[in-house]
């Protein structure tokens, strides 16, 4: 916007900082965490959770399906919610059905019960998520004390997902999956506590929930979820895969045709309204979209092609985590001086770099000479690349949208790991089947479907890398 800055306070609130700020930053930033990680914690724990309660091959897929589904399709209700019905009360109450939940499924004695739970999880987080964010936006009002406590929530958004495997591995390893689920109760306990002790609670902005919005928008998101999900595992053939997306573009085109005519929307379009949000928005999408790849397929590659254990999948990626917690450090001091472009440009060309070389991969490689470049490529790049979106959304935004902001990144992140992956398993599923047919071993079969899925991750890295072209050079009066 004209005149705006990215480190300006957004509006006029109190500037004093949140009492004990480092206790604040401590509750919030575990709490996001603990939310990310359940997205990939239980990858590694799949097999023995199948082999123990007694899951199908296919029925299995809801085990990770269910709690992304309800997560994702809730976001943006969750994150107006907490801007109407405050912040703190929700994350109080999302944290604990969150921790009530894990506590329910790491007791679960059959399929559905474990699935119920994640579900329980799913909504608990999409309670949560949204008010996290925008209380540690509101909570920090100097705006270098802000700067930094967002840098560091983003980097733990992102090195979540790669943490959520070397924990699972830790837990499945030394203790059973069902310990992937009970560590979430004390966790979730100490940020309740600390919540209720020391996070402040921001004025509320009475008004009336867009509830029309709220059905149309998060049925919306739910039904494209569940129809990407279906399509990684029936095929984009499939009749009910094709009726979700249908019904979930038309549900999502109403949503939006509600919120341009409501005058308290789900969804301030004027969200969008700055260019740089707008692009920060995109590649929150197109980044997970692109990262979870790695994640998803490296996982098999290191377990099925050499035969790594749980422990060991977990502690590989341990290196591209270190790098991208470490690259988030220094956000607060690359963004103020360079401006997000750079930033956001360099970290997208470095992941699509090394996406781009995982599909060299052959059953051969070896970890130091094959995957680590990648991984250390990837570290930096994401932390590059999508650490400082949080900060030039949530620097930029009225407190009374804050939650609603929270809600946008948040559901752009869930949405892009869930739509990016069903597209690679397909690809990945295509690939295996010419390469199964044309003689080829298991493992080069299982390999040919990784690479060529890498190269589809890397083409949407590259999407990424045009996106961020569209974000404003900074120019030499701007202070950031």
């Amino acid at each position: 916007m004209p005149g705006s800055t990215l480190l300006a306070p957004s509006t006029a609130e109190p500037t004093t900082g949140p009492h004990r700020p480092g206790l604040v930053l401590t509750a919030l930033l575990t709490c996001q965490l603990m939310i990310i990680l359940d997205v990939t914690v239980m990858n590694v724990a799949l097999p023995r959770i199948r082999d123990d309660l007694g899951f199908s091959a296919t029925g299995l897929s809801w085990v990770m399906s269910s709690y992304t589904l309800v997560f994702g399709g809730l976001l943006l209700l969750g994150g107006r919610a907490g801007d109407l019905l405050g912040r703190r009360r929700l994350l109080i109450a999302g944290v604990t059905v969150f921790t009530v939940a894990s506590l329910a499924g790491g007791f679960a004695d059959s399929p559905a019960t474990l699935v119920a739970a994640r579900i329980a999880q799913g909504l608990g987080a999409a309670m949560a998520g949204p008010s996290t964010l925008a209380l540690l936006a509101t909570s920090f009002t100097d705006p270098r004390a802000r700067m930094r406590a967002l840098a560091l929530f983003s980097g733990m958004a992102s090195a979540g997902f790669a943490v959520g495997l070397i924990a699972g591995g830790l837990l499945t390893e030394w203790l059973s999956w069902r310990s992937v689920l009970f560590i979430n109760v004390p966790v979730g306990a100490l940020i309740v506590v600390l919540a209720l002790l020391y996070v402040p609670e921001p004025a509320r902005h009475p008004a009336r929930l867009d509830l029309l919005g709220a059905a149309t928008g998060s049925a919306g998101i739910a039904a494209l979820v569940y129809g990407f999900i279906r399509a990684a595992s029936d095929g984009w053939g499939d009749g009910l895969t094709a009726g979700s997306l249908v019904a979930g573009v038309v549900l999502l085109a109403t949503f939006l045709l509600v919120e341009a005519r409501t005058a308290e929307p789900l969804l301030p379009l004027r969200l969008f309204a700055d260019r740089n949000r707008a692009a920060a928005f995109v590649n929150f999408l197109l980044g997970p979209m692109a990262g979870m790849s790695m994640f998803f397929f490296l996982t098999q590659y290191l377990q099925d092609v050499h035969g790594y254990g749980a422990l060991a999948t977990g502690v590989a990626f341990l290196p591209m985590a270190l790098v991208l917690f470490t690259t988030t450090r220094f956000i607060a001091v690359l963004l103020p001086r360079f401006g997000p472009k750079p930033l956001a440009l360099t970290g997208a060309v470095l992941m699509s770099t090394g996406i781009a070389l995982l599909s060299r991969l052959d059953v051969d490689s070896a970890y130091a000479a094959g995957l680590l470049p990648s991984m250390l490529l990837m570290g930096l790049g994401m932390g590059l690349a999508i650490a400082p979106l949080n900060v030039v959304v949530m620097t930029s935004v009225p407190p009374a949208d804050a939650g609603a902001a929270g809600g946008v990144l948040q559901t752009m992140q869930q949405a892009g790991a869930t739509l990016g992956l069903a597209i690679l398993v397909t690809v990945f599923g295509a690939s295996s089947r010419d390469a199964a047919a044309a003689g080829a071993a298991p493992d080069q079969v299982l390999v040919a479907g990784m690479t060529d899925a890498f190269v589809a991750g890397a083409l949407i890295a590259a999407t990424a890398v045009l996106v961020a072209l569209t974000f404003r050079s900074q120019r030499r009066a701007d202070p950031v």
